[in-house]
Parts: structure tokens; sequence; C-alpha cells
């Protein structure tokens, strides 16, 4: 039998309704973790915008409870991967999705009763459930796309985080304003995350080797080019990940992305509202718009960069590293500018807020597909790991605003915050290019795992020994 790749590669497959599934996950998963940036305002005002809706002024602690959600959100990112790559991430992604929605419904209800401790518990344990979300996507991903749509498709399926976060920001600052109030806003996207993971338990597969209906010709396609395990469990090599300077390429590059991204996606709101004095309505527009360009932006990088590389025009290596330059280099220029516009440039600082979110969208040909590359079969673990560690970066972020001042109505205070986030970005950056790898690493294979695992235990083992064994 001939498996005919054009015909499969672009005809609507099995591969292509996972990533839909996928893509409307993290779109709700998303917006379910924006919704509080835009709602703590509602949540915090003196005088209510309708009658009966409860507000609660007397919050201080405002950084500390967005912050909450990355404390749980840390502890859960490598065991998350681990335990996608060796008990499959299907399961794991549809509890995520369930608990996360769960909790997202109780913010309104908790508040009344325990008040903030009771959003923080909430958010706390969203965190704990989301750890598993962005691992478990990703081995989905590495085992369902073949090599030259790898970052197509990576990119459209994370666009639905952008989308989410665009949904979620309009639609929490229409819902606030509204009669319904800021508690609606939790409990729509909430019921809608439970709804997802219902339909995601029923049509998510973990692989195509396990998928009854996917045809035989589309399921080659897929396993012959992606570098994946379908059958065998492949042992995590500890050793060589933590010591492989291309995994800390991206470790290093994933901190530097967190904490910009979350810097921007916690504090857009509460800029616009206390330097550029928007309305909430107006605010949840305008702190969505960067988001809602970069959806659009978002699926340019990944088609030319798949393109570059198809066509042999650039290595993976070299194409990954340009694109991330972009991706870390653009806003962190952006973001200096910034600390320069005040209150009366409403125009500039809204552009640049755009400038700088649209072009993080360039990481999804850098270092964010990069894990996928270099050690397909470690994608789970080598994405908990670098971007659990980014997120110690995503819990100091909103809480490093708290501590330049409390007055958020400084200039000066959001000058520092911008530019200390300008220096993170182009220093996590420029490390990044110097040692960040396009080629598959010789301990994502099972035999290599095997024979360095033999050699530990034989010590002093000559090498020409070493290399029959493996022979």
């Amino acid at each position: 039998m001939i498996l005919n790749c054009a015909i499969i590669e672009n005809c609507f497959g099995t591969r292509h309704l996972q990533f839909f599934l996928l893509f409307i996950t993290l779109l709700i998963v998303n917006g379910q973790r924006t919704c509080l940036s835009v709602a703590i305002i509602a949540m915090t005002e003196k005088i209510p915008p309708e009658p009966g809706i409860i507000t609660y002024p007397q919050w201080t602690n405002t950084d500390t409870i967005l912050s909450s959600f990355f404390w749980g959100y840390l502890a859960t990112q490598t065991v998350g991967g681990q335990l996608g790559e060796h008990f499959g991430p299907k399961w794991f992604l549809v509890g995520t999705t369930i608990l996360g929605s769960v909790c997202n419904v109780l913010i309104p209800i908790l508040a009344q009763s325990w008040g903030s401790t009771g959003v923080i518990i909430c958010r706390v344990v969203q965190g704990l459930s989301q750890g598993f979300l962005l691992p478990s996507t990703h081995i989905l991903i590495s085992r369902w796309t073949p090599l030259y749509e790898r970052t197509t498709v990576t990119n459209v399926v994370y666009s639905g985080m952008s989308l989410g976060v665009v949904t979620s920001m309009m639609f929490t600052g229409a819902i606030a304003e509204s009669k319904l109030g800021w508690p609606h806003a939790f409990y729509i996207l909430g019921f809608a995350g439970i709804a997802c993971g219902i339909i995601l338990g029923f049509f998510g597969v973990n692989s195509p080797s396990l998928h009854k209906n996917i045809s035989i010709d589309e399921r080659n396609y897929i396993e012959s080019s992606n570098s994946v395990s379908q059958k065998e469990k492949v042992p995590t090599p500890w050793r060589s990940i933590l010591t492989s300077l291309p995994v800390w390429a991206i470790l290093v590059s994933s901190c530097g992305e967190n904490w910009g991204t979350f810097t921007l996606l916690t504090e857009i709101p509460s800029f616009l509202s206390n330097i550029m004095n928007f309305d909430i309505n107006s605010n949840g527009h305008l702190s969505a718009l960067p988001y809602l360009v970069t959806f659009f932006v978002s699926f340019v990088p990944p088609l030319i960069a798949d393109r570059l590389i198809s066509s042999k025009t650039l290595s993976i290596g070299t194409t990954r590293k340009i694109f991330n330059s972009i991706g870390m280099f653009v806003p962190g220029l952006a973001l200096f500018v910034l600390g320069f516009v005040d209150g009366t440039q409403k125009v500039a600082a809204v552009a640049l807020l755009v400038v700088a979110v649209a072009a993080s969208s360039f990481l999804n040909a850098g270092e964010f597909v990069n894990m996928i590359d270099v050690a397909p079969n470690h994608t789970g673990t080598i994405l908990g790991l670098t971007n659990g560690s980014g997120q110690l970066f995503s819990i100091l972020a909103p809480l490093t605003v708290g501590f330049f001042g409390n007055d958020k109505t400084e200039l000066i205070l959001w000058r520092k915050v911008f530019w200390l986030t300008t220096g993170i970005y182009f220093s996590t950056g420029l490390f990044y290019a110097i040692f960040a790898s396009g080629e598959v690493q010789t301990w994502n294979d099972l035999e290599n795992n095997n024979s360095e695992s033999r050699n530990e235990d034989r010590g002093k083992e000559k090498v020409e020994g070493t290399r029959d064994i493996v022979e």
C-alpha cells in the first residue's frame, strides 16, 4: 500500500477534530483564568453598578488575590507532565477542565461567605488543577502532529488562549456593568467549562494508535514523522534533561516570557483604570484589544516558520532563535517606551500594549514549540519543568507591583514595573538565542536511554563495549 501523504496532508482528518477540542478547551479554561483580572475591579468598587450587587471595597490584598492562582499552578506542572506521559494525558485534561470550572463557579459564593480568603482558596485549587493543562495539551500535540505541521498546529491550538483572554475580558467587563453583575461572569464561564470537559471526555483520544476510526493512511502519515514512541513507555532521562543546554535555553526563555506575559495579563486592567482613567466597560474592551490583535497576528509566524523549515531555507534551530528573539525583544522595547507615556497619551499607551502582547505571539514559533523539536518523547516533562519554573516568575510579577508601591495612580510605579520587565525580556531572550537548538537530542530515544542506564550500572565499562550494547 502506497501512502499518499499529499492527500492526507491537505484534507481534514481525525487529527483536526482533536486539535479543535484542544483549542476550545484552552479558550474556555484561559478565559476562566483571566476573568478575575477584570472582575476584581468591579468586585472592589465602593459603589456597585446595580443595586443588590455585592462589592468588597475593604479588600486591600488584590495583588495577593491575583497571584494566588500561580501558587497552585506552580506545584503541579512537572508532575502533570510526568503523569500525562506515563498514563495518557486525556483524562488529566478532562479532570483539570472540570475541577477548575467548579472552582470558577464557587468564587462568588465563597467570596460572600469567607471574603478574600475564599477567593484565594478557589484560585489556588484552580491553579493546582490547571497545572496539568499545558503539559497534557503539549503531549497530545506531539502525538497527533506530523513534523511539518508542528509549528502551525501548536500555534492554532494555543491561539485559543489568546481568544480566551479576549472573550473573557470583554465578556466580564460587559457583565460586570450589567444588571447581572460580576458574579455571573464566573458562573457562565464555569458552567461552559464543565460542559467542555464532558465533551472532551467523550471525543478526546490519547494518540492516533488508540483511535478506533482514524484511517490507516492518516495514522501512518502522523506517526512516520513525529519521532514519538507510540507503543513503548520511554523512561525519563532526568540527568540528561537537567544538564542539557537546549533545555535550559527553553527554561530561561520561559521564565522571561512568563514574567512579561503575566505582568501584562494581570496588570493591564489596573494600569488602564488608574493611569488612563478608563471606566470598567471600556477597560474590559481595551484590555482585550491586545489579545484580539494577537489572535489574528499569531497565525502568521508559524506559517512562515513551517515554510522556512519545510523548504530547508533555514534550519529548525535558526528558525526558532529568530522568531523567539522577535517575541522577546520587541515586547521589551515596547514596554520600555511605555514607561514614558502618561495619562494624556491614551492612544499611544494602548498601541504600545498591543505591540507588546502581539509581538509575543512569535514565541509560538520559538521556545514554546522547541521542546517538541528537541525531545518529542519527553515533551510533557520538559514543558512541566520549564513552564513550572516560569510560574515562579508569574507569581512574582503581580506582587512586584505591590513591592514598588501601593498607589497605582503613580506613573513612577508603573515605569519601574515596565522597565524591570524590559530587562528580563532582553536578558532571557539573549540566553535563548545563544544556547537553543532545533536538533532531536540523543537521550530522546528509548535505545539511548536504556544504554545510558546500563552505563550508569556498569560504571567504568569501556566505550567500545558500550557501543556494542547500543548497536
